[in-house]
């Protein structure tokens, strides 16, 4: 047999694959989409006590990805963001716990009108349908999903990272089941349990069952989404993120709030990548925060401006690439602007219209920067870490997106909703 009919062969198989997976989707999809709200909660409720019963083996999936991992040469940081613990269990059962207990988009009247013929117009939520989320190294993000999709009356297929497989299908069972338990389907949360890369291109075409494709993870995979996909796309974006000290600053304030954007958790997409200090304010600041920074194991890559100022010492000069480059890890660059404006212009060039602060005393420039930074969050005086659906109180969030259709930054149940109008008459007839 030819190695062309053996690559036909197996591309018939994975489409046929993909296509009953969304097939099955799409079917849940128009269930899910008529449950009640009590429906759904108890669903959430019963997954939320199935993970903490289920920890065990969750954390056994789990142990046997993170070993996996270890051994191909991930780094250290992206493993963090696989490794699950019996706490972040916990947390994402808390967090079922919370969108359970918010408000249920679908259904919400957005505004009426009654026609001068009698007619009646209604704008209502409704579900967007079957929802695609291909996501990286970070199991959590099954469950963040499945919950948000679920209150919001919508079908999801899942295809996380093969880092993440067994943790992925452990957490997927569960939720299956409690779904299964309520009486609701479990197909409304597929979870794609095979790892072959041409399986998401078939996913790509299925745009006859999806009807919105959302990614979360690095650039490549991005791209790849929104470039190759003919089911629309919502990009959710790395987070080429800055903290910008400005002229008048509390030092305590600043110091903290540096410290936390980059060290709490430096792997994930709201982490700080660029320091942004003033000229007034690096005398006095460069010296205290690179000493704390580098206590903290960072590499700094430094502008020349900072250099003359915390010397050459255990500092590295900074390119220009270093300035567009999401890290995703202990490494911080480090630039001196003239003043807000300068940090502002930085930004908005480099950035990549995710999460941006300042620290400031000055109501003006807190204005200023609010204002005219191009980004889904601005900060005032707090971390860029706070960017997260479970901070916002959302209860999850679906992706972070920094795009300006829909929707932008965390996306929660209002953005997995969409509209319908619905018109009621009396036999009315248009002349």
């Amino acid at each position: 047999m030819s190695t062309d009919i053996i690559a036909n062969e197996t591309k018939s198989e994975g489409r046929i694959y993909i296509e009953n997976i969304c097939k099955r989707a799409k079917a849940a999809s128009s269930v899910i989409a008529c449950a009640g709200s009590a429906e759904k909660n108890e669903a959430l409720i019963r997954a939320a006590e199935k993970l903490v019963t289920n920890t065990d083996a969750i954390l056994e999936a789990n142990a046997m990805d993170v070993s996996r991992a270890a051994e191909t040469g991930v780094r250290p940081q992206m493993v963090d963001r696989l490794r699950l613990t019996a706490a972040r269990i916990r947390d994402m059962a808390e967090g079922m716990k919370e969108v359970a207990g918010l408000a249920d988009p679908v259904g919400e009247i957005l505004w009426g009108t009654v026609r001068p013929n009698g007619m009646e117009i209604v704008k209502k939520k409704v579900p967007l349908g079957v929802i695609g989320v291909i996501f990286e190294a970070r199991p959590n993000v099954t469950c963040d999903c499945s919950a948000l999709t679920l209150k919001s009356g919508n079908a999801v297929i899942l295809r996380g990272g093969k880092e993440a497989l067994y943790s992925n299908k452990a957490i997927a069972d569960c939720i299956r089941e409690a779904l299964k338990e309520t009486g609701l389907p479990e197909d409304a949360v597929i979870l794609i349990d095979r790892t072959e890369r041409e399986l998401v291109s078939e996913l790509f075409l299925m745009r006859d069952y999806v009807d919105v494709l959302i990614p979360r993870g690095g650039k490549g995979l991005i791209n790849n989404v929104t470039e190759n996909s003919k089911i629309p796309v919502i990009r959710t974006g790395e987070g080429n993120c800055h903290t910008y000290i400005d002229d008048t600053y509390d030092p305590e304030k600043a110091l903290n709030i540096a410290l936390n954007a980059k060290v709490q958790r430096p792997s994930v997409c709201n982490a700080m990548e660029t320091l942004l200090v003033s000229e007034a304010a690096a005398g006095s600041f460069l010296p205290v925060v690179c000493k704390a920074m580098r206590e903290k194991g960072v590499t700094l890559r430094c502008c020349p401006k900072t250099i003359a100022i915390v010397g050459k010492n255990d500092v590295e000069e900074a390119t220009e690439l270093d300035y567009e480059t999401e890290y995703n890890d202990l490494i911080l660059a480090v630039k001196v602007v003239k003043d807000v404006d300068e940090a502002i212009a930085h930004i908005n060039k480099y950035g990549t219209g995710h999460s941006e602060a300042i620290v400031t005393e000055s109501i003006e420039n807190a204005e200023k920067f609010k204002k005219r930074v191009d980004a889904a969050c601005v900060y005032v005086n707090c971390s860029t870490r706070f960017t997260d659906g479970y901070q916002f109180g959302f209860g999850a969030e679906i992706g972070i997106s920094n795009q300006k259709l829909h929707a932008r930054g965390p996306m929660g149940l209002p953005e997995l909703t969409s509209i319908k109008y619905v018109v009621s008459g009396n036999g009315q007839v248009r002349t």
